[in-house]
């Protein structure tokens, strides 16, 4: 017997990983739906991956953190308009919640818009007037990633007290999740149709701006040649920091997204897994394509609500990474494949 086949025989004999084919089958429309709010969110980050990559070629894995300082911004949002962490849900009826909401959404998106932003000025300009070598941007990059991490662990925490640190922070609730209607018995609950229906909203506008704005045509110039939009009069240094900021915003938005279904998840480090998921999703979908990294996203979403039934919940993540490999196996470009450079109008 193989090595590989006796560790499978072993794992299989302890228990560690079910085939648990009839709960799949059973609890089929409820993961679905589970699947595709996770995925929602997924997508959204993604993005920001993947209009980075189209213009810059860069991997910029300090996105992560710019979602997971999105949500500490719509934490300071809710803060700022009067809520404090409670163990209850506030009642403040469906206007009045709807409109914190939007204004809790538009801090985290302010604040992650900010920090990506700030994040090129003070990172990756310097590297590109000094004409730095693509490894040079991934390691910086990383570096920035940990960065921001241990800012809000360490530094925050004595700048505003109560804030980061190395516990999550108490979760401020402003929705009770309430069923709305069922799908062939799974129910469907306030907050994941917040979640699909926003999702789904911010995407289409983001690539109704690439694809129909002049500023997108200025995006879309400059990530397929950088020099000849820049001799047609495109600054490619606007184009650059906008499309930071539309990564950022995006990132903030998700990031109350994902606070509204995962309401403890405001840590420092709760943006890192959901980073690489999100980065997962942009190459599953085909990195540098914005369909690509919607597609990608709701896929990677599905992928482990049935993973986590199917092989055991400890598996989940490890699902949402073997498909991506799969994947890259068969068809290395992503899914849809298409840079953001040669993208139809």
């Amino acid at each position: 017997m193989s090595s590989s086949a006796l560790i499978d025989a072993t794992l299989l004999a302890n228990g560690s990983i079910d085939f648990n084919v009839s709960g799949v089958v059973d609890q089929f429309w409820r993961l679905t739906v589970d699947g595709l709010a996770y995925g929602s969110i997924y997508a959204l980050v993604a993005v920001g991956y993947t209009l980075v990559y189209g213009v810059l070629r860069l991997i910029n894995f300090a996105h992560s953190e710019i979602f997971m300082v999105g949500m500490f911004g719509q934490y300071v949002g809710l803060m700022v308009l009067g809520f404090g962490p409670s163990g209850n849900v506030y009642s403040q009826g469906i206007a009045l919640t709807v409109v914190y909401l939007i204004v809790a959404m538009l801090f985290g998106m302010a604040v992650a818009g900010g920090a990506a932003v700030g994040l090129e000025r003070v990172a990756y300009r310097p590297l590109r007037k000094r004409g730095a070598k693509p490894l040079i941007f991934l390691i910086t990059a990383i570096g920035m990633s940990f960065v921001l991490q241990e800012f809000v662990h360490y530094v925050l925490p004595k700048v505003w007290p109560g804030l980061g640190g190395t516990n999550a922070q108490q979760p401020i609730m402003l929705v009770r999740q309430s069923e709305q209607f069922q799908i062939f018995g799974a129910s469907v609950t306030n907050v994941t149709l917040v979640i699909i229906l926003s999702a789904l909203v911010l995407a289409l506008v983001t690539e109704m701006l690439i694809n129909r704005t002049k500023f997108g045509r200025g995006i879309r110039a400059v990530a397929q040649d950088p020099d000849t939009a820049t001799l047609m009069g495109v600054s490619r240094e606007r184009v650059i920091m906008l499309t930071f900021l539309i990564g950022g915003v995006l990132a903030g938005a998700a990031a109350l997204l994902y606070t509204l279904k995962v309401p403890n998840g405001i840590i420092y480090s709760g943006g890192f897994i959901l980073g690489i998921k999100a980065f997962s999703a942009a190459v599953l979908g085909g990195i540098g394509n914005l369909r690509g990294a919607l597609l990608g996203g709701l896929l990677l979403g599905l992928a482990e609500m049935y993973g986590q039934i199917l092989f055991g919940t400890e598996w989940r993540d490890v699902v949402a990474f073997v498909l991506l490999v799969a994947v890259l196996m068969f068809r290395p470009t992503g899914i849809l494949g298409e840079s953001l450079g040669r993208a139809r109008v």
